[in-house]
């Protein structure tokens, strides 16, 4: 039977590779290329330079699996979204069927932790669901961009006997959330932090981690958020994409427990 690995591989840095990950790679006979937004270059360069670094062999092959177009202008986000993933599972599930053979492993390369904020789970989900394609699949998980954030500005996401509440730009530019005074933002297209009354807040915002083009900026989001606006359009001109992530975080009173 086919089989089909979900591979965490990291949020950019090749030695965020695990062991487990390692092992994995070295079983792939086929690696699924089908990289997410701008930038799609760079991606697969780095996905090469993990294969190339960590598997002892040379009989893998990389097949570029083309990206459906996503309708960026719908009024109804999910809707969207889950028509978008829909079309994604389709020609992923011909791709699959043509190129991965009978007894063959095939993969994905999966930026940082599948779990977090990846359709590739619900899309190999609705693959299976269909029936029409038989494989059997396992997820390798790996270091995430929300822990390569706090490890490389030296903080603990959480503080003690408070919660971390882990959201989108899209949704922190509706509302900030009201029970939560730690929030890590992934997926922010536009700054939305712009949009939190900076009073008392602080921001520790991250890019490219884990990479070489890494940027790092950290303080109270009144002082900095001009200069992290500035930063994000002259990295995202320079490079043509741009992958940030950041956490806000609420200054407690010293009698808050």
């Amino acid at each position: 039977m086919r089989k089909l690995l979900l591979i965490g591989i990291g949020a950019g840095d090749p030695e965020h590779v695990t062991m487990q990950a390692v092992r994995a790679l070295n079983q792939v006979d086929v690696f699924f290329v089908m990289d997410k937004g701008p930038g799609p270059s760079d991606l697969t360069v780095l996905r090469r330079e993990i294969c190339d670094r960590y598997i002892e062999h040379s009989q893998f092959r990389f097949i570029e699996v083309p990206d459906p177009a996503r309708d960026r202008t719908a009024d109804r986000y999910r809707s969207a979204v889950e028509a978008w993933r829909e079309q994604r599972s389709v020609v992923c599930e011909q791709v699959i069927r043509q190129e991965l053979g009978e007894h063959e492993c095939g993969a994905f390369l999966i930026w940082g932790d599948p779990s977090l904020y990846d359709g590739t789970i619900e899309m190999v989900e609705q693959i299976v669901a269909r029936g029409q394609l038989q494989f059997d699949y396992e997820i390798i998980p790996g270091i995430s961009s929300v822990q390569a954030l706090a490890a490389r500005h030296r903080i603990a996401l959480n503080r003690v006997g408070r919660s971390v509440e882990v959201t989108t730009g899209r949704l922190l530019a509706e509302t900030y959330p009201g029970t939560s005074d730690d929030v890590v933002v992934m997926l922010d297209s536009k700054g939305a932090f712009e949009s939190v009354p900076a009073d008392g807040v602080e921001i520790y915002w991250g890019a490219y981690l884990g990479t070489g083009d890494e940027i790092l900026i950290a303080g109270d989001l009144a002082d900095v958020s001009d200069e992290i606006q500035a930063t994000r359009r002259r990295a995202k001109n320079q490079k043509g994409w741009l992958m940030d992530t950041y956490l806000l975080r609420k200054k407690l009173g010293p009698t808050e427990d």
